[in-house]
């Protein structure tokens, strides 16, 4: 008889996640609503670190915290881990060192990827343009990626509810406006892009809608996720031959 090994108190997880403390709506396809997400997920939530407060003053003070509680997702059993906010790619290195299960904290490790697929410009659409640097592109390998980047920080819906935390409830309907208008722009700027990468993880709700508007292969952390999960959690192939 086979023995199973214990000494867990929750099993089947795939996702582990830190999880920015935020507030407002998280819809399908955001790795905040695991209703919608096509693996199993847990959250270590980060009490006092904020979607602003990453953005305007990261430090290296956030690392402990963070890989804290990466070690306590390692704990928990989950066999990967990502993070709630693209932003996060200043602290993949550290983060990845600490466990030993695979970590990708954002989207925008798919860079390199995207565009050796491509052979053109991707375009990155972010919650920022001002608050994503070099540090966060060298972070994930992609310094050398040739990108044209599209920031929300002028949407007053999406900047007002994520960027400034002004108040927790959100139009959802606007924010989906604002990000087709946000995409159209980047699109007149560089109409050779070959696809699109989306930083911010609150935008992976709205990308069925901008393929189906733009007809471009679109690439978010849902993506990313779905295909580490199936790359630590194989699974047999049905069929015959």
């Amino acid at each position: 008889m086979a023995v199973t090994k214990g000494g867990r108190n929750i099993c089947g997880l795939s996702v582990g996640v830190l999880s920015l403390e935020s507030y407002f709506p998280k819809p399908p396809g955001h790795i905040k609503n695991p209703s919608s997400l096509p693996f199993t997920s847990c959250y270590e939530v980060l009490h006092g670190i904020t979607v602003p407060e990453l953005l305007n003053n990261p430090s290296d003070a956030m690392i402990d915290r963070l890989c804290e509680g990466a070690r306590n997702l390692e704990r928990q059993g989950v066999r990967a881990i990502t993070g709630s906010c693209g932003f996060l790619a200043l602290f993949q290195r550290q983060i990845a060192e600490a466990v030993s299960v695979p970590v990708f904290l954002s989207s925008l490790i798919q860079l390199p990827l995207v565009h050796q697929m491509t052979r053109a410009p991707v375009g990155v659409l972010t919650a920022s343009a001002p608050a994503l640097t070099d540090r966060h592109l060298a972070g994930v390998g992609a310094q050398h990626v040739p990108i044209v980047v599209q920031g929300l920080q002028d949407c007053e819906e999406f900047s007002a509810v994520i960027l400034r935390n002004d108040r927790d409830d959100m139009d959802l309907d606007k924010v989906r406006a604002e990000l087709h208008a946000a995409t159209r722009a980047l699109l007149a700027r560089e109409p050779r892009i070959g696809a699109l990468v989306l930083e911010c993880t609150d935008l992976p709700p709205y990308a069925h809608g901008l393929q189906q508007e733009f007809g471009l292969p679109i690439f978010d952390l849902i993506t990313l996720a779905s295909m580490v999960e199936s790359a630590v959690r194989q699974q047999a192939y049905p069929g015959f031959c």
